[in-house]
């Protein structure tokens, strides 16, 4: 029985070193129909809020906790579950959960992280919105189907 035992979690350890998942929460912070793009201090474009999930913590805590950190939430609705979605980024694979955030107070100071913020219309995101943020947009508007890739 030990030995079986062994056996798994060799067999867990080396999948996990030949293919790493980075499990991460984003949200649609939606307010009069339009949803809040941050920009960071180390990645280029328009993109959503969020960050890591940190190991054990639920997705769900993680996005209140990434929200208070990048954008100064106060308040909320408690999330609401919007998609999951998968990309590869090089030999590793992301797994992003994304949540629907209503009724949203927050007070914005520029950070380190986070440079500025804007709402942007779903149908119509600003120049240097990456595709992957537009088609969520669009997604999160009913302008086309979910996709299980972000």
């Amino acid at each position: 029985m030990a030995f079986r035992r062994i056996g798994l979690v060799a067999k867990i350890t080396a999948q996990a070193l030949l293919a790493p998942v980075a499990y991460a929460a984003c949200a649609l912070v939606e307010q009069d129909g339009k949803v809040l793009l941050v920009r960071h201090s180390y990645v280029r474009g328009w993109l959503l809020p969020g960050g890591g999930i940190n190991r054990g913590e639920p997705a769900e805590h993680a996005i209140i906790r990434e929200m208070r950190e990048e954008i100064g939430l106060v308040r909320s609705a408690a999330p609401e579950f919007f998609g999951l979605y998968s990309r590869k980024a090089g030999w590793a694979t992301n797994v992003i959960v994304l949540y629907l955030l209503r009724d949203a107070e927050f007070t914005f100071v520029p950070n380190v992280e986070i440079r500025e913020i804007q709402f942007a219309d779903p149908a119509n995101p600003p120049e240097g919105t990456p595709r992957s943020v537009a088609t969520r947009l669009k997604e999160f508007a009913g302008l086309q189907p979910r996709s299980a890739f972000w």
